[in-house]
Order: C-alpha cells, then structure tokens, then sequence
C-alpha cells in the first residue's frame, strides 16, 4: 500500500478539512481554558526506564507541580510519559496532547486530560498558548523543531518571552556551540536573541527559574493593575 504523504496531497476542493482543523481548535481551547499556569515539556519519545533523563524529566514535573502548575506534553511515551507521571504523582492537571501517526502513538497512562490531534500544527498551537515557560529535554529532530519554533514566535513578538530551558548542558553543548560559533558570527541571530535560551542541570535549577520567572510577572502584572 503506498504512502499516504498528507500535506502534498491536498487539494484546493478539499475545503472540507477546513472545518476539521478549526474543529481541532475548538476542542483544545475549551479542553485547555482553565489549566494555567502551565508548563510545557517537550523531548525525545525513545527515552525509557531506567535512564537518568527520564528520571529527571518526572522530578522537574513533579516539583513543577507541587509549585503549583499543570503539566503539558505531547501525550506519547519517553520524555512525555516521565513528564506526566511527576504530574500525576504532583496531583496537578497532567495534560497529554496525542497526535495521530502512520505507527500508531498511544497516549501515556499518566495524562489525565488527553486530546488526540489530527494535524500537527494545531496541536503545536496548543502546547504553545497556555505554556508559562518550556522545558527542553533532550531529543531529536521534533524536539529540534519545537525547540526553534517557540525561539521564533518569542523573536518574531508573536508570544510574550518567558523562559526556554535547555536541560543538560552535555547534551546541548553542540547547538549552543554552533549558534554562538557560526550563527551569531554570520549576523543571522544575536546575543540576545541567544540570551533566551537559558541551560541548567539541576531540576531544582529548572524548577526554581520557572517559578522566580513566573512570581516576577506576577507582581508586574498586579502593579500595572494599580496603575
């Protein structure tokens, strides 16, 4: 049976799926209106116990959660899965966001709010819109992806800034090198668009980030009401 490759097999007759996409919009934002504040984890779907990046994507979730917010992810196993079982063992709102795909992405059991999404880009939206801050765990090309894409919306002034964490500057070390080495030297980003990326180690170093970014907008935002 041939491939079926979605995107280049769209047709201008096919308006139709115009009314599954905002069907999909629809379905996330009445499903996601009341999760804030939420954090976004994204990284690889291979990660499995025991691994140590495993183990410390479920510790940044769970203390995540016990500082008081949900927890997003793509919904599928590997990074996702740790991130929603710290989550779920947080007690917080544990958000899975699926994605259909030819080998077939079951969600993990530790998400309790669950969609599953046709197309990627309204499911990208999704993980973006109700985010306080990401979390980068180690991955591959979609983790790359996500990754840039968010790095863009802040440049582009599409979303509000807030903290795009790196975790395991072992892991990392080769894309910041090439960005400040031959990216930043060519003119096509600079210092401080580099500046929004920020590296840690530690989950408590996650967690203690998110929540000092998160209480500060809290006070700017409750002076600029007394204004």
């Amino acid at each position: 049976m041939p491939t079926e490759y979605e995107i280049n097999q769209l047709a201008k007759e096919e308006s139709w799926r115009m009314f599954r996409i905002i069907g999909e919009l629809v379905e996330g934002f009445d499903t996601l209106s009341n999760i804030e504040p939420a954090v976004t984890i994204y990284g690889s779907s291979q990660l499995k116990e025991p691994n140590k990046w495993y183990a410390q994507t479920e510790e940044i979730a769970y203390g995540l959660g016990k500082a008081g917010f949900s927890i997003m992810t793509g919904g599928g196993p590997g990074v996702m899965e740790a991130a929603n079982k710290g989550a779920h063992r947080a007690g917080v709102k544990s958000v899975g966001l699926n994605i259909q795909l030819p080998q077939e992405q079951a969600c993990n059991v530790y998400a309790d709010r669950t969609i599953t999404f046709h197309h990627f880009f309204v499911r990208k939206v999704m993980l973006v819109k109700y985010a306080t801050a990401f979390v980068i765990m180690p991955g591959g090309l979609g983790t790359l992806d996500e990754l840039t894409e968010v790095l863009t919306l802040i440049q582009t002034q599409k979303i509000k800034p807030f903290p795009v964490i790196l975790f395991s500057s072992e892991y990392w070390r080769g894309f910041l090198d090439w960005l400040k080495n031959t990216v930043i030297r060519q003119d096509f980003i600079t210092e401080e668009e580099f500046e929004l990326l920020r590296v840690f180690d530690s989950p408590a170093d996650v967690i203690a980030a998110v929540k000092t970014w998160f209480d500060r907008q809290e006070v700017v935002g409750k002076k600029a009401l007394q204004r």
